[in-house]
């Protein structure tokens, strides 16, 4: 694909850097998640695109709209693994590859008393 106006950029990684070679002189890459800042900044002004940064604030108004909307059965999340805790390195490596059909779970073992 080439000559993309727009790119919105939630997944970091290597994302943003792969679609700047798609987007036209004058776009705008808009990132939720910014890794590698410095080094897509530089590309971006190679290919003549801005880019911006987009902070999301949760509001309370939008967290009962979405918290009503799972009451509803209306929202899913889809899960692609649930790993232990001390997998999360591999969680992280497996994100990064923009691989995953879903959210990767980490699960945290509850102490035991005593």
């Amino acid at each position: 694909m080439r000559d993309v106006d727009v790119v919105l950029d939630a997944v970091g990684g290597d994302y943003a850097p792969r679609s700047l070679r798609t987007m036209r002189r004058g776009g705008v890459l808009v990132a939720i998640v910014f890794s590698q800042r410095e080094q897509v900044k530089a590309m971006a002004r190679e290919y003549g695109v801005r880019v911006e940064h987009l902070t999301v604030e949760a509001d309370h108004a939008g967290m009962e709209a979405i918290a009503d909307l799972v009451a509803q059965d209306r929202l899913r999340v889809e899960i692609d693994d649930v790993l232990p805790l001390e997998k999360a390195a591999e969680a992280q490596q497996r994100g990064e590859t923009g691989r995953t059909t879903g959210k990767l779970v980490l699960t945290v073992a509850a102490r035991q008393a005593g």
